[in-house]
């Protein structure tokens, strides 16, 4: 079985929070149909109802998760249930899991079992590590004899990373300040298993960067034996430093640095490694090339103890090479070769089908993305899924019945849908549920591939989570309904999302969605407020549930602005290569130009707009996009709203711009003429542009270059700065309100909402 697979870079995007309300301050918190920021900041009132942690049993019948304690108070027992019958079964109640001294159940921020399901490991008391809490303690609870205990007890609190259960059960291995240890969990001694761990040397875990672009946090992997561990080490000795300033934390600033490198600059010096669990030294995987102009995107035990599988990549990524490398000598041979001329996509899991002897893989090289069977050996590529779409992921394999489950949308790049095919390449996938559904759905399929957890929504419905049957997808029992949240977003006055494309000649066209204002009188003209992202990371125009990010266009629209987003040529939406690769080379000249396209085409089929109205607004890549619309098109943008953006392509980070660019030295004047900073002498319209002093991923020092850029050519414009604050500009009491309330004030005071006569 296979987990749902990812397929695109990984950024982060932020999405829409909220803004201040025009009501009355008396009427902040009263409900209705009217939304305030009180309303959706304030307080619980659109909190939504969440499944989980569930984790499935092997037995692929049976899952487990959390629910609150009627003994302990501030605690959560892991329930077991029968998916066939929905058995009950408290299997671990929290009160088991009150470490000694304390009088308090752990506060379970994640949890996994063995795979013989005896037992269970706990991660709590975590702390943030750039971008996501990955620091923190473990304990396990072993369901026989009832033995609890923190793993590591020799280190201080809160400083293990990614401890695992071995296979059999019987051992943990984790990180500690880079370095591996494996742990015996009936003894707790402790087998140190790298020493050469520093700020340099990165054992087990990733640098900056692969963590970033490559999603590599946890990088160390048990091998089914549980004899050995393979993993990552990053070489960062050369890598550029970059220096932040915390002027806010104490009374005199503390710098902050970290290994960051950007475009053409040194990358880290990447290898992976095989070390017994036993101690040892490690066998080095013979990889070719220069490691510090390479990367190794995946790692993984190749079915058996003895080969490692890993995803190679020469630096412009155009060329990925699968690797079956020899645990014990550490030879290495090509099992399988991507190539394009643009960039190839990695593959998130390796999947082995037929006993080990074929790979599960998905490729673009016919020019839709779909899944292949290749041999062990290399020799034979065999087509899965024909046909003119797009695999978006593999969601399971069920081999008993020759069957892939996928997520795909054949006929509508804004929707997701779960389809069965063949594995054998000979038939058209077929829909899983019902007709005529709509939106967007995942689904978590249990080993069996006989039950899933199904969570579907619509951009302006919230979600519902239900368990499903397969094949066919029946609803067996309602996990988490969010009926009340339904009902008070149903309360809302509003007008419904609405989806549609916009042809810009030459054969192209965009999908879309827009929010009219509740009492959109077609009489009259509207201000258009675009929410842009537009680069290969991510899509807006989705039929899925947009959370604040909706509530927040929801009250715009309230307001009187018509709300409206475009998926631009290049972002990874389901339509085809060609579609997603044509950014090739040029990020932010053809998306921006696509962008202004479908204002314009906008513009020309609603004569309800005003066109001396119009704003555009987005974040991080959206951020970018914004000032290439406000500096590139001065006369069509009025307003933009500027957030975390890149100013300057060339200070951005190696794996994520020399993806999409090459490399600086090969497409100079590409980078130069994507990059913002290059056109912000043509500024003509209300512009707010926005920073956090501490964003460790869009780094201030891009902000200081384009005021500067600014103030070189006179230009007016609106500026914030946020002390200490990341990517995400939400750390630190009142951030968000203040943030937002400023957003709020600029975009009233500079495109005034509310329709006007023609």
């Amino acid at each position: 079985m296979l987990k749902r697979t990812a397929l695109r870079p990984m950024i982060a995007l932020i999405s829409v929070l909220a803004l201040i309300s025009v009501l009355p301050a008396q009427e902040t918190s009263s409900g209705g149909g009217l939304l305030t920021l009180e309303r959706i900041f304030a307080s619980r009132e659109f909190s939504q109802e969440r499944f989980g942690p569930a984790r499935w049993m092997s037995d692929g019948e049976s899952y487990t998760t959390l629910e609150p304690s009627a003994e302990a108070k501030s605690g959560r027992d892991l329930i077991l249930y029968r998916a066939a019958t929905g058995r009950r079964e408290v299997l671990v109640a929290a009160t088991k899991l009150v470490p000694p001294g304390s009088d308090r159940p752990l506060s379970i921020e994640n949890y996994a079992w063995s795979p013989d399901g005896k037992v269970l490991i706990v991660f709590t008391n975590s702390k943030r590590v750039w971008r996501q809490n990955t620091r923190g303690d473990y304990w396990t609870y072993e369901l026989q004899s009832g033995r609890l205990r923190r793993l590591g007890a020799g280190f201080e609190p809160s400083s293990l990373m990614f401890a695992k259960l071995s296979p059999d059960g019987l051992k943990a291995a984790y990180v500690v300040r880079n370095n591996i240890y494996a742990e015996d969990l009936a003894s707790g001694r402790t087998t140190q298993l790298t020493f050469d761990g520093s700020e340099d040397i990165v054992n087990g875990t990733a640098d900056w960067v692969n963590e970033e672009e490559f999603s590599i946090r946890d990088g160390f992997r048990w091998s089914p034996d549980s004899a050995s561990i393979a993993f990552w080490q990053f070489n960062t000795r050369d890598v550029p430093v970059f220096t932040m300033i915390d002027n806010t934390g104490s009374f005199y600033p503390k710098v902050v640095t970290f290994k960051y490198p950007k475009t053409g600059q040194t990358n880290s010096a990447v290898r992976a490694g095989v070390v017994p669990v036993s101690g040892g030294a490690p066998v080095w995987i013979k990889t070719p090339g220069d490691p510090s102009n390479t990367y190794i995107a995946r790692l993984e035990w190749a079915g058996n103890p003895r080969q490692v599988i890993l995803q190679h990549l020469n630096r412009l990524q155009n060329t990925l090479t699968v690797f079956l490398g020899d645990a014990e000598t550490g030879e290495a041979r090509s099992l399988f070769v991507d190539k394009d001329e643009t960039w190839v996509e990695i593959m998130d899991d390796f999947v082995w089908l037929e006993g080990g002897r074929s790979l599960l893989w998905l490729s673009e090289r016919d020019g839709w993305r779909h899944a292949y069977r290749v041999s062990r050996d290399g020799r034979e590529v065999k087509l899965l899924t024909p046909g003119d779409y797009d695999v978006v992921s593999v969601d399971a394999v069920d081999e008993r019945g020759n069957w892939l489950y996928v997520t795909t949308s054949p006929k509508d790049a804004t929707k997701r849908f779960l389809f069965r095919v063949r594995a054998d390449g000979k038939s058209a996938p077929s829909l899983v549920g019902p007709a005529g559904q709509t939106g967007v759905h995942s689904y978590d399929i249990s080993p069996s591939a006989r039950w899933a957890f199904h969570t579907c929504g619509t951009i302006d419905t919230p979600p519902t989570t239900e368990l499903v049957r397969l094949p066919e997808g029946k609803a067996v029992r309602t996990l988490a309904a969010n009926k009340e949240l339904r009902n008070r977003v149903e309360g809302l006055s509003r007008k419904k999302t609405e989806f549609f494309k916009l042809d810009l000649g030459d054969g192209i066209q965009v999908d879309g969605w827009r929010i009219l204002p509740p009492d959109f009188d077609p009489a009259k003209k509207y201000p258009l407020f675009v929410y842009v992202y537009g680069e290969p990371a991510g899509q807006t125009v989705q039929d899925n549930w947009g959370g604040t990010g909706y509530l927040w266009h929801l009250m715009l629209a309230q307001q009187g602005y018509v709300v409206a987003s475009f998926d631009n040529r290049g972002t990874p939406a389901p339509r085809g290569r060609a579609w997603r690769k044509s950014i090739y080379r040029q990020i932010g000249i053809l998306a921006s130009r696509d962008q202004a396209a479908a204002v314009r085409a906008a513009i020309a089929a609603w004569p309800y707009i005003d066109a001396e109205r119009v704003g555009v607004w987005g974040w991080s890549g959206g951020g970018s996009m914004t000032l290439n619309a406000m500096f590139r098109h001065p006369d069509l943008y009025k307003t933009g709203i500027s957030v975390a953006s890149i100013s300057n392509q060339r200070i951005y980070d190696t794996i994520y711009q020399e993806r999409y660019m090459g490399l600086p030295e090969d497409n100079a004047e590409g980078y130069k003429n994507g990059s913002p900073i290059t056109f912000a002498k043509d500024l003509k319209g209300n512009l707010l542009i926005v920073h956090g002093s501490g964003d460790d991923n869009c780094h201030y020092q891009g902000f200081e270059m384009l005021v500067d850029e600014l103030v070189a050519n006179n230009k007016v414009f609106t500026m914030m700065s946020y002390p200490n604050r990341s990517h995400g500009i939400y750390e630190g009491k009142g951030t968000t309100l203040h943030l937002y309330s400023l957003f709020t004030r600029f975009l009233n005071a500079n495109l005034p909402p509310g329709g006007r006569a023609r």
